[in-house]
This record gives structure tokens, C-alpha cells and sequence, in this order.
């Protein structure tokens, strides 16, 4: 029997603005697609949930046509959404699991309808679904999540998939299981999101909503007496705080885009205040990554700088510059996730790990 029939995995990985998923044999990547969604075609949808039937057939009209049977999967993956905190790991996706992203008391994300797709794959063909790594995870320490008022605490949210994939996949280069070594790692796309990884567990991170570096549409931290004053001016009302905040800031707040392409090209076309915010981002970065190393005592066997600003050879640098005097830096641009929740299934059918349970 090949292993395909044994361990086919179908993997969704649900987006603000696309759908994208795949299917592999193993570890072998037979089909991948990713469907772009207009601004258009989601503003009929209320609330994100209201999204589910659209993308669902969607997946299972494109696997139709490749002629790819749904009988023949043995696990389905599905991004995690904005959960309640967990650690790190493969959770095999429940009934409670589904209740908790219909309420979306942690927020409304596409990423949200990930588990509730897998899952109700699963109970139709007879299959496991899973979760990896999702957004939620929390492995921080109690010190961390100090912020200097009672009222508020420090959250983990980050883009935990993707760093921790290729945080074991720089491990295993360099012969070593995760467990056993330390980085900082640094995904830079919408967010950013900067963590220490200590011996399989991220100790602590910038919440990629609230803190830490500006990205293409998000402010990252923002100086508070300011913002409070901003807050109560009367120019804005609560929403559209928060849109600033989340989706209008950073990049696009400056200059009307969030394509850092075309932030590059302005910047080489003599604009300066494009060149200012780009020297900014990986400033910012830089810092930032800087101050994980110290979380870890200077304890660090890898900087590893990843996501899709990862392909600019401008940014990458110009952080490498600030911080290569700490460890050796390895970039693996642009985002795994499929990759990620497919090998992070195949664990558990396996038997390499045990699939935790949501409670």
C-alpha cells in the first residue's frame, strides 16, 4: 500500500482575503491552490461565519476537477483560529473547539472557519480533524505578561504555524530536534510578529495586533499618552480607532498601499518619506529582535527571518546589519503554513506525537 492511501491529507488554510489549500501524499505535496477573494465578493457576507458554504464548496468544486476523491483522505488540517490560550501542538478539532470559533469571543478572523471546515470533513467522511499551531498559542512565561497596569495583560497572539515550522526545519539542518535549541525568529507579513524560542517553547512575543514593529497595514506599538488623546479627540469613533489600528496603519497609513513592492519601487524613485518607512520597518525589527535575544540571555543558536517580507533583499539586510553580531541569521522567506499543517498531521498519524485534546 503507498503511502498516499495510508496518510492523504486534505489542508485549509482560510485567509482574510483568499482561501488556500492543498493536498498531500505524505509529505509530498500533490496539489496546491489558492483562491484570491475581492473586496466585492466578502462585503455580502456580515460576519465571517457567514463565509462558510461560499468557501467549502469552493474547496470541494476545485478537488472535483483534479479529480481528487474525498474518500481517499485520511486526516483533514485546518488553520486554527483566534482560540483561548493553548500551548503548541496538533489538537484534534471538537465539538467544543467549533462552539468556541462560532462565538469568536477572541475576535472574528477567517482564520476561525479553518477548524470548522476540517471538522465537519471529518465527521462526513469518518476522518480526524486537526489543528496546528494556531494563533493562540501561549507558551509564555508569567514575567512576560506583565504590562505595567493591572488592568491590562501582555496576550500571546502570533503567527505561531509558521514560526515554529521553520524554527524545527533550521533545527533539523542543523541536526538538532527543536527541543534542543534556541532562536529568535521574526515572521514578517501583515503582521509581525517576533519570538524566543527556548527549547521547543515560545517563551514570550509581540502581540501582532498590539505591539511591537509597524507592518503594511497594523501600527505595532504606539506611544500611549498620544494614543489615549487620539483616542478621546472626538475625530474618531471606536471602530474606526480600531480599523486604524489593525488594518489602516503602519505602511498603507503613510502612503495609501500595503504592497511593500510597490513601497520599494517608490523608495527607488527618489521618494523619500519611502525610503524613511522602509529603513523604519527593519529598524524597528531590528530592535525587536534584539530585545528577544536578551529574553534568552544572549543564549541564541539562530536569528531566523521569515515570511513574505522576507523576500525583500532590502529588509533582510538591513535587519542582518543590526543583529548579525548575535547569532548566525537564516532567512526562509515567505509563509509554510500548508506545509506546516500537513507535517504537523502526519505526526500524530504516524504515532511520532499525540494529538492533544481541547477542553
Amino acid at each position: 500500500m503507498g503511502e498516499y492511501q495510508q496518510y492523504r491529507i486534505l489542508v485549509i488554510n482560510p485567509g482574510a482575503t483568499s482561501t488556500k489549500f492543498a493536498v498531500y501524499d505524505g509529505e509530498k505535496q500533490r496539489f496546491k491552490k489558492t483562491v484570491e477573494h475581492s473586496a466585492q465578493e466578502l462585503k455580502n457576507f456580515n460576519r465571517v461565519f457567514d463565509q462558510y458554504q461560499y468557501r467549502l464548496t469552493m474547496i470541494i468544486e476545485a478537488l472535483r476537477k483534479e479529480d481528487i476523491e474525498l474518500t481517499t483522505f485520511k486526516a483533514v488540517a485546518g488553520r486554527g483560529g483566534l482560540l483561548k490560550p493553548l500551548a503548541g501542538g496538533t489538537y484534534l478539532v471538537n465539538e467544543q473547539m467549533v462552539a468556541d470559533l462560532k462565538k469568536a469571543e477572541r475576535g472574528e478572523h477567517a482564520s476561525n472557519l479553518g477548524a470548522v471546515i476540517a471538522y465537519d470533513l471529518g465527521q462526513q467522511l469518518g476522518i480526524p480533524a486537526f489543528i496546528v499551531d494556531p494563533v493562540s498559542v501561549d507558551e509564555m512565561e508569567p514575567v512576560a505578561r506583565i504590562s505595567g497596569l493591572p488592568d491590562l495583560e501582555r496576550t500571546s497572539l502570533s503567527h505561531a504555524l509558521n514560526m515554529k515550522a521553520v524554527a524545527r526545519k533550521v533545527a533539523k539542518e542543523m541536526g538538532k530536534k527543536y527541543e534542543e535549541v534556541n532562536f529568535v525568529v521574526a515572521h514578517l507579513g501583515t503582521g509581525v510578529s517576533v519570538a524566543p524560542h527556548r527549547q521547543g517553547r515560545m517563551i514570550d512575543v509581540n502581540n501582532a495586533k498590539e505591539e511591537g514593529p509597524f507592518s503594511p497595514d497594523r501600527c505595532g506599538g504606539l506611544p500611549a499618552s498620544q494614543l489615549v488623546k487620539l483616542c478621546y479627540s472626538g475625530k474618531y469613533t471606536y471602530e474606526e480607532m480600531r480599523e486604524k489600528l489593525t488594518s489602516k496603519g503602519g505602511l498603507y497609513a503613510y502612503l495609501g498601499t500595503t504592497d511593500l513592492r510597490e513601497v520599494e519601487k517608490m523608495a527607488d524613485q527618489g521618494h523619500e518619506l519611502a525610503n524613511l518607512l522602509l529603513d523604519a520597518l527593519a529598524y524597528q525589527v531590528a530592535k525587536e529582535i534584539g530585545a528577544m535575544s536578551a529574553v534568552l540571555e544572549g543564549d541564541v543558536d539562530r536569528i531566523i527571518i521569515t515570511g513574505g517580507i522576507a523576500h525583500s533583499t532590502r529588509i533582510v539586510n538591513d535587519i542582518m546589519r543590526r543583529v548579525k553580531f548575535i547569532a548566525p541569521v537564516v532567512v526562509v522567506p515567505g509563509e509554510e503554513e500548508l506545509e506546516s499543517l500537513a507535517l504537523g498531521a502526519l505526526r500524530v498519524l504516524r504515532g511520532e506525537e499525540e494529538a492533544k485534546e481541547y477542553v
